[in-house]
């Protein structure tokens, strides 16, 4: 059999793990232990590590069973649920990426301002020329064939994950028991959890959702990519593999903390985390160099997620759910049309950053809630082809992944979920310009759905309104 051109294995993994370790993980221990004490959060992370890999192994099987289905994640929604399904999918996915790169962009130049005084806080005019630039640039890169700059991916996860291994060998060498088990449960309010939540374990865990999802976005990056690898089998280990490099990696860097400062001390720490961690233990060096890990590693990662966002709205349009211009490609394969449209949303969103000073959490958190949207459709679908086959052990794995997302979706990020239904307004006047395009009637059940989307909307535009959802 012939070996095709195309991502390898050694690639995807780590194009999934670039994708996921990104600014999140250097704000991890403060984000997390401001929620819950030791115990709550590694019953958060058995909870979410068990929801992901439901999620992974939903992908897995559909790729296996239905390799027909070129574009992944978004053509099971479309098999699932009609030409609307794939389009939700899509449309909250490519979302997703490009608020991603957003928030890389704050904590990018946050990061940059430690060393350049010109950049500090990360979000005056001269931090939003210089996003804007690697924004063009790495739009300019992937535009050159997405092959490459897969290439150039992993060399660099390679150069970023170093800090991150250093942070947990010194962490391991500074643990203390004591320190570690010191209210492991987070019950009491004392001088040691100020500013902390205290309180029942289900809180706690509840306090941590949406950080835990945050970092692990990107997970789901061998199968969107799927269709430009080597295999589709390479494609599957490569999701697997990444997923467990993944959990360890945040386990560890989340939790071993605990056991070297109190968790008053990691809560009140500043950004990035990682840094006022290491800072602490080890002197000034520590903190210079997460700083440094961190600005290579949004680097990195900002180019995984200019990749994504294209190759969503690509794969859409070829499924005709999108217009066609979305999945316009040029001689190198790459979906111009798709990153020019994407680099304009992005440079327009980023002058933003000049009058919220909460951009960064802003952007993630919409992050986190758009790409709940596609991931349930996965596990739904997971449900239904299941059933039809007679699959009930993969039909439990498909109910247990649609479950998670749906329970996230209302446990932690209700709010987002609302504000991100707010882009299905001009979203559904693309999908209308589709049906048009294709000669295609709407449903009735399709303009059911999309009534109900458009009233979650308009309650959201009134909650906001009204002070009850917070976006600035």
């Amino acid at each position: 059999m012939e070996n095709k051109k195309g991502i390898s294995r050694t690639e995807l993994i780590a194009l999934i793990v670039s994708s996921c370790i990104g600014t999140g993980i250097f704000g991890i221990t403060t984000n997390v232990s401001m929620a819950a004490a030791p115990g709550p959060a590694l019953l958060a992370w058995l909870f979410v590590g068990f929801g992901i890999l439901m999620l992974v192994l939903s992908l897995n099987n559909l790729s296996n069973k239905r390799p027909d289905l070129e574009a992944g994640i978004f053509s099971y929604a479309g098999a699932g649920f009609g030409p609307l399904g794939e389009f939700i999918s899509g449309w909250s996915y490519w979302l997703s990426a490009w608020l991603g790169n957003i928030a890389f962009a704050t904590m990018l130049m946050s990061s940059l301002g430690t060393f350049l005084p010109i950049f500090k806080g990360g979000q005056n005019l001269p931090s939003i020329i210089v996003a804007i630039i690697f924004c063009w640039l790495l739009t300019i890169l992937v535009n050159q064939g997405v092959e490459s700059a897969s290439f150039i991916n992993s060399i660099g996860t390679v150069f970023k994950i170093i800090p991150l291994v250093l942070f947990i060998i010194l962490m391991v060498i500074s643990f203390k028991g004591g320190i570690f088990t010191t209210d492991f449960w987070g019950h009491v309010a004392n001088n040691f959890s100020k500013g902390t939540t205290t309180g029942s374990v289900w809180e706690q865990m509840k306090g941590t959702l949406m950080t835990l999802i945050w970092v692990f976005i990107g997970v789901e990056g061998a199968s969107v990519m799927a269709h430009r690898a080597k295999t589709r089998s390479q494609a599957e280990q490569a999701s697997i593999i990444g997923f467990i490099l993944l959990l360890l990696i945040y386990i560890l860097i989340s939790i071993l903390p605990y056991g070297t400062l109190t968790r008053a001390q990691l809560a009140a720490g500043t950004q990035p985390a990682l840094g006022s961690v290491l800072e602490a233990v080890v002197g000034h060096w520590g903190g210079v160099m997460i700083n440094v890990g961190l600005i290579i590693s949004t680097i990195i990662s900002w180019l995984s997620w200019t990749m994504l966002p294209a190759e969503t709205t690509m794969l859409v349009a070829e499924d005709k759910a999108m217009p066609k211009m979305w999945g316009n490609v040029n001689a190198k394969g790459a979906p111009t049309a798709s990153l020019m449209i994407t680099g304009v949303l992005q440079t327009i969103f980023l002058f933003s950053l000049l009058f919220t000073e909460q951009a960064y959490t802003f952007a993630y958190s919409l992050c986190a809630a758009a790409i709940l949207f596609s991931y349930l459709l996965v596990g739904l679908y997971q449900m239904k082809y299941s059933a039809e086959n007679q699959e009930w052990g993969q039909f439990t794995i498909g109910l247990l992944a649609a479950g998670f997302q749906f329970a996230c979706m209302i446990l932690a990020g209700w709010q987002q979920v609302l504000l991100v239904s707010i882009s299905f307004i001009p979203g559904f006047v693309i999908y209308w310009q589709c049906c048009k395009e294709e000669n295609r009637k709407m449903t009735t059940a399709e303009k059911t759905v999309i009534v109900l989307v458009l009233a979650l909307s308009v309650l959201s535009i009134f909650l906001v309104a009204n002070g009850t959802i917070q976006v600035g």
